[in-house]
């Protein structure tokens, strides 16, 4: 049973959490914001932005401010999936298993679309299932457990796009803007005057991140609101029957299911993070495109007529009925 002692130590303990990292970040509030959601929702996150941005450092910055242990894998063409989850070596008395780096709290997965669709599908049972198979032999990943993916934009040279299954395992997508002028010379001046940047020192342990996680788990969400969020990811079907007209001309397939949920789960860690005891409207509508614009594949057609999945989002949020 969670109790307001629980509840105020969490919110303080995650607060604290957020100015840590934009101590080192400038700028980006807005991404910071859904990496903690999918921490708190125990999900992953996409992070799509194109180089030099500051992806790895938000990354880093995170896993250090946690105190939980960290891993970095880079992705390249050449990368093996056992490179990833680890492998059986022989030794002076047989088989042992070496685990490989994503057996740790954090996982940072750098430029992921870098490496082919067959080395990116060895995440697909850890990020699912927190665990990984090797052999015969099932291992349990740690707890808590979050991948934090880094993409360039996929028309960049050398990148492959994720196929849709790994895509849709991430809770979340958070495009990483361009800086403006005051934020691009605040970043200028962190690099390049005294020692540069420090990552922030840890605050928070596993049992913190935890306990964080079953407080936001027991948020209530009345019934109304999930019929809204239902609502939601059906209306970006091109056949369902609520699908506004630019979705079923320019929609190939719509949400899954997890979107309903990453919706639900992202709104849960918005009113926590707000200071607020219950789920709103405005919650949901906060994590539509964080939840749903990976999940919406355009057609041939909207490619043509430059309509993107976050305009699609936009229209298909706009003929669902606000509850």
């Amino acid at each position: 049973m969670i109790t307001e002692r629980d509840l105020i130590e969490a919110r303080e303990a995650f607060c604290l959490l957020r100015e840590k990292i934009a101590g080192v970040i400038v700028g980006q509030e807005e991404v910071v914001e859904i990496a903690l959601w999918a921490l708190l929702a125990r999900g992953h996150v996409l992070l799509e932005g194109v180089p030099g941005l500051g992806k790895t450092l938000l990354v880093r910055s995170l896993a250090r401010a946690l105190g939980l242990s960290f891993s970095r894998i880079q992705f390249t063409p050449d990368l093996m999936p056992a490179d990833i989850v680890g492998t059986n070596v022989f030794s002076g008395d047989g088989f042992r298993f070496l685990p490989g780096p994503v057996f740790a709290h954090v996982v940072l997965a750098d430029e992921v679309n870098r490496a082919t669709p067959k080395t990116q599908s060895a995440l697909l049972e850890a990020m699912q299932e927190g665990q990984a198979t090797i052999g015969t032999e099932t291992h349990p990943l740690p707890n808590p457990f979050t991948v934090l993916a880094t993409q360039n934009p996929i028309e960049m040279e050398g990148t492959y796009p994720l196929p849709e299954a790994q895509v849709d395992r991430f809770l979340f997508k958070a495009e990483v803007g361009f800086p403006d002028e005051g934020e691009l010379v605040e970043i200028v001046r962190r690099n390049t005057e005294g020692v540069g940047i420090r990552l922030p020192e840890p605050i928070l342990s596993a049992d913190a991140v935890r306990r964080a996680q079953a407080v936001v788990a027991e948020y209530p969400v009345p019934r109304p609101l999930m019929e809204y969020a239902a609502a939601l990811v059906l209306a970006t079907h091109p056949k369902s029957p609520t699908a506004p007209e630019a979705v079923r001309r320019y929609v190939q397939y719509g949400a899954s299911p997890r979107g309903g949920l990453a919706l639900i789960l992202g709104a849960k860690g918005r009113a926590f993070l707000a200071g607020r005891h219950h789920v709103g409207v405005e919650d949901i509508q906060a994590a539509l495109r964080p939840a749903l614009v990976h999940r919406v594949i355009p057609n041939f057609r909207a490619d043509a007529d430059g309509v993107g999945a976050g305009q699609l989002v936009d229209e298909a949020a706009r003929a669902v009925r606000v509850p």
